[in-house]
């Protein structure tokens, strides 16, 4: 039973992480605006992703465990270069590039770094997701933020927490998961609450 769950669970897991930022990508694209996404929140998400991706490559944990990574990281880079253009900041796009290209050589040279990088790395993800939610408190408008990625973002920690409770078991990488689950569910009914907000008045 187990093994069965724990395969319904990866595949899950990649199966909406496909798509995970479609819906964001799509809701930008045709308003033609990035209004209500926090530039912030998403250089801190990317960074967060790079950390947990090179962690889990550098101890060798299961591919199956952290295979939407490079999928995240790929739609997030996309979506950063539209949220830069439609912002009129895209000078700034090579400079993102080659701070996060530096990083990812940087994190692996001394094993201590990796893994106060991983340590590190719960609070700038949970700081990408605090920097939305203060766009959005600021605003008090979801604006072109997509509630839809944000939920499935909520799913994927949730699949996460079991398939490491079940595969690794490590204590940094669940209380990561938790965390990000918590604030997902927060940021979701945050730009339900204020996209409502928007329809009555």
């Amino acid at each position: 039973m187990a093994p069965t769950l724990l395969e319904l669970a990866h595949w899950s897991t990649w199966a909406v992480c496909a798509v995970l930022k479609l819906p964001q990508l799509a809701a930008v694209l045709a308003a033609g605006s990035a209004r209500g996404v926090s530039l912030g929140s998403l250089l801190l998400e990317l960074a967060g992703f790079l950390v947990f991706l090179r962690y889990q490559i550098y101890y060798g944990y299961p591919l199956q465990t952290y295979l939407e990574y490079p999928i995240l990281i790929a739609q997030d880079a996309v979506l950063l270069l539209f949220v830069l253009r439609f912002n009129g900041n895209m000078k700034r796009a090579l400079l993102y590039a080659a701070m996060f290209w530096g990083g990812w050589y940087v994190l692996t040279l001394r094993k201590w770094i990796i893994d106060l990088a991983m340590n590190l790395c719960t609070f700038i993800s949970a700081a990408s997701k605090l920097a939305q939610l203060r766009c959005l408190w600021q605003t008090k408008d979801s604006g072109q933020v997509s509630a839809l990625t944000w939920s499935m973002s909520a799913y994927t920690c949730a699949t996460r927490i079991f398939t490491t409770v079940v595969t690794t078991n490590d204590l940094s990488v669940l209380i990561r998961f938790i965390t990000m689950l918590i604030l997902n569910i927060w940021v979701t009914v945050t730009i339900l609450r204020y996209r409502k907000t928007k329809k009555t008045d």
